[in-house]
Parts: C-alpha cells; sequence; structure tokens
C-alpha cells in the first residue's frame, strides 16, 4: 500500500512540475487553436459553396479543397506544436510531452488523409462515408498506443480473454485481429474491383447489360475472395468452415431459394440482353403504378430491378419474376412501336369520309413518323356503326403512349364534329308486349283462373 502511494505521488509530483505544465498548456494551446482553426475553415468553405455554386465544374478541385479544409485543424496544431518544441529547445526546457504530442498529431493527420483518399476513391456512395471519423479514431487510437508503448500491454491482456472454454485457444486479441485483416483485404479488393468497374463500363463496344454483369460478377469474386484470402491470413484454417458452408447450403436448400434465385436470375438478365437500362418495359401482376405497368428501367441490382413509371413511382421487381413472367420490351431490338385506336362511325356517314378524316388528324402529330406512314382500315360493321380504325408509328415510347393516344383522340373528335360525322353509341330498344284478347277470352271460357286469383279461392 505504501509503495502504491509513493508512486501515486512520484507521478502527481512530476506531472504538476513547472516544465511538465508547460509543455501541457502548450498542448492544450494548440488543441484550442486547432478547433478555432477548424471552425474558421468549415465557415469559409461553407460559404465557398453556396457562392460558388454555379462555378463549381472541377471535380478534383472540389475534392482536393474538403480535403485542405478536414485536414486544415490538424495541420494548424501541427505547426503550432512545433512553433512551441523550438521555443522550449531554445530556452533550454525538456519536450518530452511535446514531441510525444508532436509523433500523435503527425499520426492523426496521415490517417485521416489515408481514409479521406480512401472514401474518395471508393466513391460518393461509399459505406466509408458515415464511418469516416469512426475508422479515423480507431486507426490512430490503435498507432497511437503503439507510438507510446502501449499496444504490447494491450496485446497481452486481450490475449488472456479467451472467448472459447476448452482446448481451443481464441482470444479477444485474435478476434479484433482476424476483423482487422479481413477488413483490410475487403476494402483493397473493392477498389481493386471499382477500378476495374469504371475501366469496363468505358468500353463501348459491350452492350450496357454486359458490362453490368462483367462489373457485378467481377465486384462480388474479388470480395469474396478477399473474405477468404483475410480469414486465412487471420491464421483461421479454411478448411475449418466446412460447417459453416454446409450450414449455408442448408439455408438455400430450405429458407433462402427465393434470394438465390434472384440473384441467379439477375446474372441470367445481364449476359442474355433481354432487359438493360433504359428500355421500356411493361409487366403485369404489380401495383404501384397508374400507366398499365409502363416504366422505364432504371437499374439492374443483385436482387430485383428498379423500373420507374411516368408517376414518379419506382417499383422494384425481383428478377426472378422477369425470368418467370412474360414482360413486353418495347424497345428491345427496335423502338418503333404501332398504335391503334378504332373509332365507330354511323350508318348514316359515308365511310371513305371518315377514313379521310382519321389521316387527317394524326399525320402533323410531331411524334407520329411518317415512314411507315399512318393507315386507315374499315375494319367491320357493327350492331349500331361502322367500326373503322387509324394505325400509325412512334419511335419514341420512352416519352409516353397514352399522351399519343390522348392527342389522337382529342384530334379525332375536334374534325369529326367540324365536319358532322357522327359517332353513334350503344342503343338498345325494350319492347312491352300485350296478351292478345282472343287468348284472355279462351282462358276463361275453359274455367282457368286467371293468374292473380287467390290459390285457396277466396275472393
Amino acid at each position: 500500500m505504501d509503495n502504491a502511494d509513493n508512486a501515486l505521488k512520484g507521478v502527481f509530483l512530476r506531472l504538476t512540475s513547472p516544465q511538465i505544465l508547460t509543455e501541457v498548456i502548450a498542448i492544450v494551446l494548440a488543441g484550442l487553436i486547432a478547433l478555432a482553426g477548424a471552425h474558421v475553415a468549415r465557415t469559409w468553405h461553407k460559404n465557398y459553396l453556396t457562392d460558388s455554386a454555379p462555378a463549381r465544374s472541377d471535380v478534383w478541385q472540389l475534392r482536393v479543397l474538403e480535403g485542405t479544409v478536414i485536414l486544415a485543424p490538424f495541420l494548424v496544431a501541427l505547426i503550432v506544436l512545433l512553433v512551441v518544441r523550438a521555443v522550449l529547445a531554445m530556452l533550454g526546457t525538456p519536450t518530452t510531452a511535446v514531441d510525444t504530442a508532436l509523433q500523435l498529431t503527425t499520426a492523426l493527420v496521415l490517417v485521416r488523409l489515408g481514409v479521406y483518399l480512401l472514401r474518395v476513391m471508393l466513391g460518393p456512395d461509399s459505406w466509408i462515408r458515415g464511418w469516416e471519423n469512426r475508422i479515423t479514431f480507431v486507426l490512430w487510437l490503435t498507432i497511437g498506443f503503439s507510438l507510446v508503448g502501449w499496444l504490447d500491454k494491450v496485446e497481452t491482456t486481450l490475449n488472456r480473454i479467451n472467448l472459447i472454454p476448452g482446448k481451443t485457444q481464441f482470444s479477444l486479441w485474435a478476434l479484433l485481429k482476424g476483423l482487422v485483416i479481413v477488413t483490410a483485404f475487403v476494402v483493397v479488393t473493392s477498389l481493386v474491383a471499382r477500378a476495374f468497374e469504371r475501366r469496363v463500363m468505358r468500353l463501348e463496344q459491350l452492350a450496357v447489360s454486359t458490362r453490368i454483369g462483367i462489373s457485378k460478377f467481377t465486384y462480388f469474386f474479388l470480395v469474396g475472395l478477399g473474405i477468404m484470402l483475410g480469414i486465412n491470413a487471420a491464421g483461421v484454417d479454411v478448411t475449418t468452415l466446412n460447417v459453416l458452408t454446409g450450414a449455408i447450403g442448408l439455408g438455400l436448400g430450405f429458407g433462402l431459394q427465393s434470394i438465390a434465385s434472384n440473384f441467379v436470375s439477375g446474372f441470367v438478365l445481364l449476359m442474355d440482353k433481354s432487359i438493360k437500362p433504359g428500355d421500356v418495359i411493361s409487366f403485369t401482376g404489380h401495383t404501384g403504378t397508374s400507366t398499365e405497368n409502363f416504366g422505364w428501367v432504371q437499374e439492374l441490382r443483385g436482387r430485383y430491378v428498379v423500373v420507374r413509371d411516368r408517376d414518379g413511382v419506382e417499383t422494384l421487381v425481383p428478377n426472378q419474376n422477369l425470368i418467370t413472367n412474360s414482360v413486353i420490351n418495347w424497345s428491345y431490338s427496335d423502338q418503333r412501336v404501332r398504335i391503334r385506336l378504332p373509332v365507330m362511325v354511323s350508318y348514316d356517314d359515308d365511310p371513305e369520309i371518315g377514313l379521310k378524316l382519321l389521316f387527317e388528324a394524326v399525320e402533323h402529330h410531331p411524334r407520329i413518323l411518317k415512314d411507315p406512314p399512318p393507315v386507315t382500315r374499315l375494319m367491320a360493321f357493327e350492331d349500331y356503326g361502322m367500326r373503322i380504325e387509324v394505325r400509325f408509328w412512334i419511335a419514341d415510347p420512352m416519352n409516353g403512349v397514352n399522351n399519343v393516344r390522348s392527342d389522337v383522340n382529342r384530334a379525332i373528335w375536334k374534325i369529326f364534329r367540324a365536319n358532322g360525322v357522327k359517332i353513334p353509341v350503344a342503343q338498345r330498344e325494350l319492347r312491352m308486349l300485350e296478351r292478345p284478347p282472343a287468348l284472355t277470352a279462351g282462358r276463361a271460357q275453359s274455367g282457368a283462373k286467371p293468374a292473380d286469383a287467390d290459390p285457396l279461392g277466396e275472393d
């Protein structure tokens, strides 16, 4: 007990010595100046982006500016610590604490810069964006423990914590080490996969669906390979994972058939080029659209296809449904689409005049093609009129089909009214027949009771 008290007193006296207090005050001042510099840098950056929004065209310039703003407080603290150390060295004061702070600050600058560059390389939608500060703190803390000589003590302490009691020893340190190594392998393989994806997507001679298929397959393959290599590098025998792979296979056989089928169907869609981003499709059996399930393919994902309709509703269609069900691809081989509009005209009108007016109603529409030209047909003689039809072609179904129908129908209505052509309405005649007088007299002479007579014989 006395030894512990003496050691505690010795530490307290050392921390309260003038030399240590001077260094601690200098380190605190450097931290405060760094916080103030960070606030000023963020405010300036925010105002710059607001004022210069229309002129922001250089992506790399914006990224360099963002990185400079992020590193500004740490660089300011590093400069202040260097100045303080130089002053203390000139005065002959020990600089042990300041040297340690300089090492930790330098490590923080390098780690923060590395994490930021990693986020830039993985893209703006990377998962690192939300974990950037946490990853920086964990890496810097690990490096800091190593710089001050505490890492060996932490490793020894964590190695004593056995997570699997028994003959096999699996310590907490082994778990953390394995997670770090596997994560590092996954990050590296993700960078390689992203670089390969950007390279493939620039190959214009390949179809879009083929490029997406190659990119997705390469990404999953490299990330899976990185996980396996990371597990092996962490000291875990890969052959011991047979039980785990068997459990995964059992799960695929019972509960994950649909998920596995959707993933396989997604690769089939990418390889056979039946559906690709930008195609106009219509499908049945799904709700969420107001234009008869008509929409544009926005994305091809591993499990589903994103279809966006004209109302802005995005429907997530499982890939398996597109493989097993019939899907109309309006732009599979040719984007030209023929539209037919039937109209009824009265028997009192001349059908030749009606056919001529139909042609005039469609010939000036900007989206209707001149080659092949519109045609009109007399289709049938119905109960209450003659059914005539106009047929025409459009080359841009992605801009909508029903809007062209509406325009042509309005034009037909106007031109028919202007020329006195009537569009008949189905009519039904209801005839009520009275009973013949001779039949009534015959029933009276035969003694037959009237239909409304009382069945009990009472009047």
